[in-house]
């Protein structure tokens, strides 16, 4: 076996059904007393119920956290946490709430604890994605890390089917760019494979019964390995194209990524073979991004980019910024095959198969 490195991460993880109830016990083992509970305007109510649960602990709620984190949303947040001498921040929620709270902590150094209600993954992560003036920039940094996830899987049952198919395909999308990372290691493999096939195995029960609380287990499980698989390794061209389209074009984050992620595979897949049959395996597809786009079209997720708000006019803009100051990739990145690329997510026309 090739030497390898692997940077294990410190975030301390609590998982199961009913966990929320934890959360005072994990602020009090960080030694923490006064936490600012955060969500986006559509969770205040889940994010007042936990400050209700922490009690004289909560000593208030910000509840507007948005898409992309914006920085003039997140230095108005920090203003207000400082206001309130809290020691660390709590989000409840997604992507978004996530996203505000690695924002403040990166600005304050201050724990944050994280309960998701999504698949976001980015609560496994030392990555912070913010946006000023339509540009989305990322950052890297150990402030930015949570001290402790509390999945609770009682919280994922009410997630709309929609959303659970976008969100969870965002997070196969994390251990898809892990399998032909630059840092890949032989431990991500098997967590990014894993992932894979624990989110592909329980979408589509989901779908049919959004109640099945095996299948909100192994979607959450897998969310967890993927999100784990993202805070481990580098990521490349469909993370991205990803940023540049959320942040120039104001689209979606999670269907974003379930658009673009067959199309960027199958850019990849020539040069990066192995991981594309690590990909179709835990599919149990014959091809790799064909399984990922059929996948998404089964659970009647979005497969075009135009069907989110894509201006065909900013195909052009969007290849340019994909390949000024570029990620590494597997496939040297091109501007014109890139192009070609984007028109195809934008149609969302079914890749070809990989040969």
């Amino acid at each position: 076996m090739d030497a390898f490195r692997f940077p294990g991460l410190p975030t301390r993880v609590v998982f199961g059904h009913g966990t929320l109830a934890e959360v005072p016990r994990e602020m009090e083992a960080l030694g923490r007393r006064r936490a600012v509970v955060l969500s986006t305007p559509q969770q205040r109510g889940q994010a007042e119920a936990l400050a209700g649960l922490l009690g004289d602990r909560a000593v208030g709620v910000i509840a507007e956290a948005v898409m992309h984190t914006p920085v003039a949303v997140t230095e108005a947040a920090v203003a207000r946490v400082r206001a309130l001498d809290a020691d660390c921040v709590i989000a409840v929620g997604g992507g978004s709430t996530t996203g505000l709270g690695k924002a403040i902590a990166l600005r304050t150094d201050l724990d944050q604890i994280v309960v998701p209600t999504t698949y976001a993954g980015s609560e496994m992560t030392p990555i912070l994605g913010e946006t000023r003036d339509g540009a989305k920039t990322t950052q890297k940094s150990q402030k930015i890390l949570p001290e402790v996830v509390v999945y609770d899987v009682d919280l994922t049952l009410g997630l709309p089917a929609g959303l659970t198919a976008t969100s969870g395909l965002n997070a196969i999308a994390h251990a898809v760019e892990a399998l032909y990372a630059q840092d890949r290691n032989p431990i991500v493999s098997l967590m990014a494979e894993e992932a894979i096939r624990a989110l592909a195995r329980a979408l589509p029960v989901i779908a049919a019964a959004p109640q099945d609380r095996a299948a909100r287990a192994d979607a959450l499980y897998g969310a967890w390995l993927a999100g784990a698989c993202l805070g481990t390794v580098g990521m490349a061209l469909h993370h991205k194209l990803c940023h540049v389209l959320g942040g120039s074009f104001d689209l979606p984050h999670a269907e974003t990524h379930t658009v673009v992620l067959p199309h960027a595979a199958a850019y990849n897949a020539p040069a990066a073979p192995e991981a594309m049959a690590r990909v179709a395996r835990a599919l149990g597809a014959a091809d790799g991004p064909q399984g990922l786009y059929d996948l998404a079209a089964s659970l009647g997720a979005p497969t075009a980019l135009k069907a989110i708000g894509m201006p065909e006019a900013g195909l052009d803009r969007a290849a340019e910024a994909a390949v000024a100051n570029p990620y590494w990739n597997p496939r040297p990145l091109e501007r014109g095959a890139i192009r070609r690329l984007l028109d195809d997510a934008f149609h969302g026309r079914r890749p070809d198969a990989a040969v």
